[in-house]
């Protein structure tokens, strides 16, 4: 009997968190929700890290992922951006470790590699390619849900393999793997 595996796939984002949630039977995979988190309205930073924490518990809760998926930030010229980028991926992978969901990052070099065999392709290019894989009928106004889906999908074509991203099955696997970045207690930073 083939194993079942259902992935969250998260594109982090501080105006628009785009999520994708698959399940896996053997090699099949079945679309199970596409969909994003719209925070534009929300003027406050912390107001926004606390919804996008709440989101993603809540599709923890509700669809119980085996594993997370989420897109690593891109290093770009706004260093303001990727704070932001860095803190919103931050809080995504703090609710995936308090309910101790294993995690794995992917840059989006890679995603794009795995989903259309392009690293350079075009968000529409990747949109279209899942269109295919998941029989999506139709693709999304805004790429941020498909690219969330791409990380899941991405996941699953890389799951047993090592290279691709960093993976995290819990708060100990986090620190033991980020010792550098984490201030100890009594320890200044």
């Amino acid at each position: 009997m083939a194993k079942e595996k259902i992935i969250l796939g998260i594109d982090p984002g501080t105006t628009i968190m785009g999520f994708g949630i698959i399940q896996v039977v053997g090699q099949k995979i079945a679309l199970i929700r596409l969909d994003e988190l719209l925070l534009q309205k929300y003027q406050d930073p912390y107001l926004k890290l606390q919804k996008i924490f709440e989101r993603t518990v809540a599709l923890i809760d509700t669809y119980h992922p085996d594993e997370i998926a989420i897109e690593a930030p891109f290093f770009g010229k706004n260093v303001q951006s990727m704070l932001k980028l860095g803190r919103a991926q931050g809080v995504a992978m703090a609710a995936g470790l308090s309910r101790e969901i294993s995690i794995t990052e992917y840059s989006p070099k890679k995603i794009k590699m795995a989903i259309t065999g392009n690293g350079n392709a075009s968000k529409e290019q990747v949109a279209k390619m899942l269109q295919q894989l998941v029989q999506l009928k139709e693709i999304p106004k805004n790429l941020d849900a498909t690219d969330g889906l791409a990380a899941a999908v991405c996941h699953h074509f890389n799951s047993g393999k090592t290279a691709g991203g960093k993976s995290y099955s819990g708060w100990g696997s986090f620190v033991k793997q980020n010792e550098k970045r984490v201030v100890k207690k009594g320890q200044s930073s």
